[in-house]
């Protein structure tokens, strides 16, 4: 019994230190409501960088999934960045990572730090990258830096101009 009390407890503790490493991350987007003729819900890729600009990991992609095969993923092209970095490679849709396009608004996404691409992550300076594209609009890209398992929480925010608002990241 002298024996299991130890190592029972050394397992307790080394299962909290586990967990506090894995952080979470919470994400929020802004769509701006534009003021057009002909309103279209921007094309979004959000991913990760690492300091070189190396791509790091998808984390979303949101495109107009209503249309019919070809039809909805050739323009996600116009997502320029995204589509050097990782979405030429891709076969959409992915689970997990793609989805509809969303409407204006503040949109919040919430990603745990034991599952996806964070599970793997190293820990290390990144950057959060979102980058939106419209039909009849314009192409923005907003960069967030940030400390992936920092021994504190983090708070991060970013403005667009016109194809976003605020993007604001919070990893605990």
């Amino acid at each position: 019994m002298n024996k299991l009390l130890p190592f029972a407890i050394s397992s307790v503790l080394g299962s909290q230190a586990m967990l506090a490493v894995a952080a979470d991350m919470t994400l929020k987007v802004e769509i701006p409501k534009l003021k057009v003729a002909e309103y279209h819900s921007p094309y979004v890729a959000i991913w990760l960088e690492k300091p070189d600009q190396s791509f790091a990991g998808n984390l979303a992609v949101w495109y107009n999934m209503k249309k019919r095969d070809n039809e909805s993923t050739k323009w996600l092209k116009d997502l320029r960045q995204w589509w050097r970095r990782s979405g030429r490679d891709l076969q959409m849709p992915v689970d997990g990572i793609s989805g509809a396009t969303r409407t204006s608004g503040e949109q919040t996404l919430s990603f745990s730090g034991d599952k996806s691409i964070l599970a793997k992550l190293p820990a290390g300076e990144y950057q959060l990258i979102v980058e939106a594209a419209r039909e009849g609009g314009g192409r923005e890209v907003v960069k967030v830096p940030f400390q992936w398992q920092a021994k504190t929480e983090q708070n991060a925010k970013a403005q667009g101009s016109h194809e976003l608002g605020t993007v604001t990241l919070n990893i605990k």
